[in-house]
């Protein structure tokens, strides 16, 4: 049984919801064990349990916030060497279109790329021109469709890829996932 981790920082509260809702894509793939956390009740210790992990931050100034960057450079700095060959995804709100959420995604996959993670995006669209290919992103609150499903698609992406590199189950490699989901592909 993979363990995903979903951890997050919010300021407003948008970036928590895109967390639940993360959650809510991880639980469309059974045999997972799942904890979501916020940045302050995480310890190193969860990111070390974690097979996967969902990253989450809000926007600042097309970057990661201080707080999550002190996580990682402070909190997870006698980690290095344990973290190596986790699967690692990102999430991020933004003020308004065009703040620099896929920038911070990227930073924060970055990031974990330096503790070895494995870290992906999604070629799924949530919507017409809603694409999370450096993972989901908002602008503000996620009320529309598209703007719910593009975290879910993540979360589960993210358990897809934990289920066949981590328990080994084949028929949840996501190109099998998806002939499951869509016949016509």
């Amino acid at each position: 049984m993979a363990h995903i981790l979903i951890l997050y920082y919010s300021q407003s509260g948008n970036t928590a919801k895109m967390a639940e809702l993360v959650a809510e894509g991880v639980a469309e793939i059974e045999g997972h064990e799942v904890k979501r956390l916020p940045l302050s009740e995480a310890s190193a210790d969860d990111v070390v349990w974690a097979d996967g992990l969902a990253m989450g931050a809000p926007t600042h100034m097309g970057s990661i916030p201080w707080e999550v960057k002190k996580f990682w450079d402070i909190d997870l700095a006698d980690k290095w060497g344990e973290l190596d060959g986790k699967i690692g995804c990102a999430f991020s709100s933004m003020g308004g279109w065009g703040g620099g959420a896929e920038l911070n995604c990227l930073a924060l996959q970055i990031v974990m790329q330096n503790y070895g993670f494995l870290t992906f995006g999604v070629t799924d669209y949530a919507g017409q021109q809603f694409t999370l290919h450096y993972g989901a992103v908002q602008a503000g609150e996620p009320r529309e469709e598209r703007e719910l499903e593009s975290p879910r698609r993540l979360g589960r992406r993210l358990a897809e890829w934990c289920a066949y590199y981590v328990d080994r189950k084949e028929s949840e490699h996501p190109v099998n996932a998806d002939r499951k989901r869509f016949p016509w592909k």
